[in-house]
């Protein structure tokens, strides 16, 4: 199963979340040994991390829930326009590691500071 895409927009100085419901074959799957990472880039081929997501496994494990969160702490002091993301589950060493989704993420600019 290839990653989905799915593109993004963050308001810059608010708080952002985004929960996923994995499913295989139409069926929950189950996240028990996994844990979750995003990070944000200014470009897909980009080393430079703008930004890491705070990633949850929602309990149960077994409903297939993962949590990406953005406080906006972190989004204020980003400068706003075009970066790149993208989002795995992993299980420990990095054992097996699948890339959900991806995609775009335009961060639109702050007006009241």
């Amino acid at each position: 199963m290839a990653a989905a895409n799915y593109n993004l927009v963050i308001d810059q100085g608010s708080d952002y979340a985004l929960q996923l419901n994995i499913k295989e074959s139409g069926v929950a799957k189950n996240l028990t040994g996994y844990s979750a990472r995003a990070h944000l880039r200014p470009t897909r081929t980009s080393t430079t991390l703008s930004a890491s997501f705070t990633c949850t496994v929602v309990a149960p494990a077994t409903s297939g829930v993962v949590k990406m969160e953005l406080p906006n702490s972190i989004s204020s002091a980003l400068s706003p326009g075009l970066y790149y993301y993208d989002l795995e589950v992993y299980t420990a060493n990095d054992g097996i590691v699948k890339r959900l989704v991806q995609g775009e993420v335009n961060l639109t600019q702050e007006v009241t500071r």
